[in-house]
């Protein structure tokens, strides 16, 4: 069990390096196929593999300096607000409804993300039609701050920390195409803006389910572990892969992904 907990670790954590989604996304899938846990407790167990392989992630960002980190933190900082609703949720809902939620999540992603990549430059550049909700400064590359700006990314926010709680994936798959689409950001920025948000709401996610006794076995500990290696390996490998061509077997793979789910049940 723990050999397989090291290589869906490492799958999970290349993809999350890879798109800056998807992490969590996969991650609970994977804890409910490969080690048989249920959807409530693979979602905290892959909270914690997904936010300490994002914050490996974000921190090679910020050394190369495409970290938007006032977004990021704006970003987690609304969706901290509404993470507790959604563990709520999570609590409050029957299984079987909480993994129909789930699939439904998988199919919008997918197809967003499908979209996004017929749009997407080969170069990984911005978008052929930018958004204009949120500018970015030609000299500097950072965002013109403004209340539409700052409305737009928290609104962002606290939909990735409903998510966040309710479904124990790390928000990417929301932030990612929300950046996309609503700012003029470069997709590598955008990765390794995700990835921070996605560390500072999985760490408050997190605390709040080991205060609730979360507890991890080895095969969860291994699984974790695997998902920062995967990571490293992930960003090594990311600016060499065309972004288009990554959105779209991210696409592929979350109608798969969701299929399997969807013919398992709420168990």
């Amino acid at each position: 069990m723990m050999l397989i907990g090291a290589l869906l670790g490492l799958v999970i954590g290349a993809v999350l390096g890879l798109t800056g989604a998807g992490g969590g996304i996969f991650a609970v899938p994977a804890l409910v196929f490969g080690l048989g846990m249920g959807m409530r407790q693979a979602a905290p167990v892959a909270l914690v593999a997904v936010g300490a392989a994002a914050l490996v992630g974000a921190l090679q960002g910020l050394r190369e300096g495409i970290v938007r980190y006032k977004a990021a933190m704006l970003l987690a900082g609304a969706g901290a607000l509404t993470a507790p609703l959604g563990i709520r949720l999570a609590h409050w809902m029957p299984s079987r409804e909480l993994n129909h939620v789930f699939v439904a999540v998988m199919l919008v992603v997918a197809y967003r993300m499908f979209l996004s990549s017929r749009r997407t430059p080969e170069n990984g550049g911005p978008p052929m039609e930018p958004a204009r909700a949120c500018r970015i400064s030609r000299e500097t590359g950072r965002f013109v701050w403004n209340l539409r700006t700052a409305a737009t990314l928290g609104s962002v926010g606290v939909v990735s920390g409903l998510a966040t709680g309710m479904l124990g994936v790390g928000g990417g798959f929301i932030i990612v195409p929300a950046l996309a689409h609503f700012t003029e950001l470069k997709m590598h920025s955008i990765v390794a803006t995700s990835l921070m948000v996605i560390a500072l709401l999985s760490a408050v996610t997190v605390s709040i389910a080991w205060s609730q006794g979360l507890a991890l076995g080895a095969p969860a500990w291994a699984f974790v572990l695997a998902a920062l290696a995967g990571m490293t390996g992930g960003r090594v490998l990311a600016p060499r892969i065309p972004a288009r061509m990554l959105q779209r077997i991210f696409s592929i793979t979350c109608v798969a992904v969701a299929a399997l789910m969807l013919m398992r049940g709420g168990k």
